[in-house]
């Protein structure tokens, strides 16, 4: 069954629909979350957060939209709402990344330490800087989706990728990020 008829299904008020589609968006959601919140316990808590909203706002949603791009919506304006809250920098210690490449081990370590790195200069970026950087570059959305998902016309979704990336590469030329 695809998503648009599990949608259709649970709006309709069909339990097993709802759980099989909760359940296909859980690991998307929660990946959203724990790039922005930077650690396993608070991405849980706005995943969970995620979830019941979609559960409870599913007869709002509207075909006007992708339904992940609707959700990704949801489980950024929860994320943006903590840090607007909070205005702590969260460490992104202790967290996986999976490459996917059969490189040798020395070039994995090298890779993840870069990631990591990246990763970390990318949560000291702006609150919308940095929402845009990782929708487009760890979950590859496009600027039309992200446009979307963060309420902002396309041209300031450009803007704020070349901002990013320029004070990225500021960033590395100064030696913030590892040139090994």
């Amino acid at each position: 069954m695809n998503q648009q008829q599990l949608i259709q299904l649970a709006k309709a008020g069909n339990k097993k629909a709802l759980v099989d589609l909760l359940k296909s968006i859980e690991k998307p959601i929660y990946k959203t979350a724990f790039y922005f919140m930077g650690n396993e316990h608070d991405a849980k808590d706005v995943a969970q957060e995620a979830l019941i909203k979609v559960y409870t706002k599913l007869n709002t949603f509207q075909d006007k939209s992708q339904f992940n791009t609707w959700v990704q919506r949801i489980v950024t304006n929860i994320c943006m709402d903590k840090f607007r809250k909070n205005k702590n920098f969260v460490s992104i210690e202790g967290s996986e990344m999976v490459l996917a490449s059969k490189l040798n081990i020395e070039q994995e370590i090298e890779n993840k330490v870069m990631m990591e790195e990246l990763i970390t200069q990318i949560m000291l970026l702006p609150e919308k800087i940095k929402a845009v950087m990782i929708l487009r570059y760890l979950h590859d959305f496009s600027y039309q989706e992200i446009a979307q998902i963060l309420d902002l016309p396309i041209n300031t979704v450009k803007s704020y990728l070349f901002r990013g990336r320029d004070k990225l590469q500021s960033e590395y030329s100064k030696g913030g990020l590892r040139d090994d």
